[in-house]
């Protein structure tokens, strides 16, 4: 019905941040290996006042590698960091799985520590999506900020409509005491599966 699209020879501040404030969003609700990463740091920390710390660190984490990436301060191989962050979703799980059998590691007395490491991780796999978008040249910074906190606000909704429905589901049954462990399982499961194509691609 229109086959042709208006290209704007410039945008203002105002235009460049609402793109990238929806491209975050959308990045980070359509990046299912993030999501399944920040599913398990929910599995793993029961304690609300944890939770809101560990995400905190993801956060914190990566925003930093974020800016050091947009600026090509670090420009690491995409290949390995995909691969990488497949594996930080299996041992976040796998952490997960640990807490339930009542087992104690430096991921469930110190999650958030956790959460801050594999975040500087996660934040190369947001450089990439946010490079290929094409930053423009004069207002960089403004772009960046606006990816960051679209990717914040599509975590936030996320975390959100994820407690929604469990409370939802508790109000309507009792939830199997094994449901925590059944959905762990399940994300380290795609995980692996992630990792061996991930790591298939880099070595073959």
């Amino acid at each position: 019905s229109q086959p042709w699209i208006n290209i704007p020879s410039s945008q203002g501040s105002a235009e460049v941040f609402l793109v990238f404030l929806q491209q975050g969003i959308e990045h980070i609700l359509f990046g299912l290996d993030h999501l399944l990463f920040v599913a398990a740091l929910m599995l793993l920390v029961r304690d609300w006042r944890m939770l809101v710390k560990t995400i905190t660190a993801f956060t914190v984490a990566h925003s930093i590698t974020l800016s050091l990436a947009t600026f090509k301060v670090v420009v690491p191989a995409t290949a390995p960091v995909e691969a990488m962050i497949a594996l930080s979703i299996v041992l976040a799980a796998s952490e997960a799985i640990r807490v339930e059998q009542g087992r104690s590691s430096l991921a469930t007395q110190w999650p958030w520590v956790v959460a801050f490491a594999f975040g500087l991780l996660h934040g190369f796999g947001f450089a990439g999506a946010l490079i290929q978008l094409g930053l423009p040249p004069d207002d960089v910074p403004l772009a960046l900020l606006a990816f960051n906190v679209g990717v914040e606000i599509g975590q936030l909704l996320f975390v959100g409509v994820i407690l929604a429905v469990v409370f939802a589901a508790r109000s309507i049954f009792t939830i199997p005491r094994r449901a925590p462990v059944a959905a762990a399982y399940a994300i380290g499961a795609v995980a692996a599966l992630w990792s061996v194509e991930r790591i298939h691609t880099i070595l073959w």
